[in-house]
């Protein structure tokens, strides 16, 4: 991750109000009966940066973190991390044993995988999440599996080579709540705790809720909920149910300043292509960001942006390195700051309609911005 410059001088840079983390933390606490809470900081925290959220959420009261792999992981540990932490996707060959050491839970969808477990267990046991496929079919174990996985991880327990903390599996339409999908995973996930019970198999912690089920499926909450998208203030649901409604708030604002401001004549085409062309004399600015940076190239002549407090619209083809906004007969000048999207309390594009522009979700949004991006940390609340 960059170092933070003084905000005046950057070219560009992600600001992530550590306070609205806090924030969301709570009021996802807050739907919550009983089930505890595990705070999902996967792909450097949606972009926004592992270690100083992380740093936040356990501030707030999250009492899992989640992680998708095992660099993430060790990662947080390696940062003086000490809380539970479960990572649920590894391949064969992957150095189990530095998370076994490490205590981190990790997770097994078939036998395989606890051989894999079992082979890097050193003076502690590894401590397994079995998951179960209910429908979404991709990690987990199948019902027609579903008994020989239990098994497999019911004789290891029994060498004492590992401990079997959790059942789980994941929704895959909880952006829908009204969704019968929904009501047949929790069905699913129901019977395979029930055929895990009659074996033995009654570990201290059953999951099944995203953000999405956290908000708005009580009935998916178990043990343990996991949010991802929500902690950092967007909503699951998009435009159905917007973060404001929810109580949460954004964030992330990702500023620029302009790199240069020019006037072209009538008929002027821009960027690759010339797909876009001045209907009038216009003055142009240019934005130093671009795909390379994670911004959406098919957004091109479609996103919109902020300037001098007007909504503004990027024009022609987003470059690598940057693109360019139509100012009009705006008075603007070169280092003028250019909000690309924030929480749109002051009127600036969010991520939601970035999301929009390129057909996609508010998660790629944040997550896909790129290392050339400084972080810079605020805290609004202090």
């Amino acid at each position: 991750m960059s170092e933070p410059q003084e905000p005046s001088k950057v070219r560009a840079e992600a600001v992530v109000d550590l306070d609205a983390i806090r924030h969301n933390v709570a009021t996802l606490r807050s739907r919550l009966a009983s089930a505890k809470l595990m705070t999902v900081l996967k792909a450097d925290a949606y972009g926004h940066g592992m270690l100083p959220v992380a740093a936040a959420v356990r501030e707030a009261g999250a009492d899992w973190i989640g992680v998708a792999v095992l660099e993430e992981a060790l990662r947080l540990r390696a940062a003086g991390d000490n809380g539970p932490i479960f990572c649920w996707l590894t391949t064969p060959g992957e150095p189990l044993e530095q998370a076994i050491a490490a205590d981190i839970d990790l997770s097994a969808g078939a036998p395989w995988e606890i051989d894999e477990i079992v082979a890097g267990v050193v003076d502690r046991p590894a401590r397994v999440h079995l998951k179960i496929d209910t429908g979404m079919s991709r990690g987990g174990a199948v019902p027609e599996d579903w008994p020989a996985l239990l098994k497999a991880a019911l004789a290891e327990e029994k060498t004492g080579r590992i401990e079997i903390t959790g059942i789980w599996s994941h929704l895959a339409s909880s952006d829908e709540p009204k969704s019968p999908v929904n009501e047949a995973q929790v069905a699913g996930f129901l019977a395979a705790v029930d055929v895990a019970e009659a074996l033995g198999v009654d570990p201290p912690v059953k999951h099944l809720a995203n953000s999405g089920g956290t908000l708005a499926l009580p009935e998916t909450h178990f043990d343990l909920v996991r949010p991802g998208i929500a902690t950092y203030g967007l909503s699951p649901f998009g435009r159905a149910l917007p973060s404001d409604e929810l109580g949460l708030r954004p964030a992330m604002t990702l500023r620029a300043r302009l790199a240069m401001v020019k006037r072209v004549p009538a008929g002027a085409g821009v960027s690759y292509g010339l797909t876009w062309t001045a209907p009038k004399p216009s003055s142009l600015g240019l934005i130093p960001l671009g795909y390379g940076d994670g911004l959406p190239r098919h957004a091109s002549s479609q996103a919109p942006v902020q300037v001098a407090g007007e909504r503004r619209t990027i024009v022609g083809r987003i470059c690598m390195d940057q693109c360019v906004v139509n100012l009009d007969d705006d008075d603007a000048a070169a280092g003028d700051e250019v909000v690309l999207f924030g929480p749109g309390v002051d009127g600036e594009p969010t991520a939601d309609d970035w999301a929009d522009a390129a057909q996609t979700i508010n998660y790629e949004i944040v997550t896909r911005l790129g290392a050339r991006i400084p972080r810079r940390y605020v805290d609004s609340g202090r």
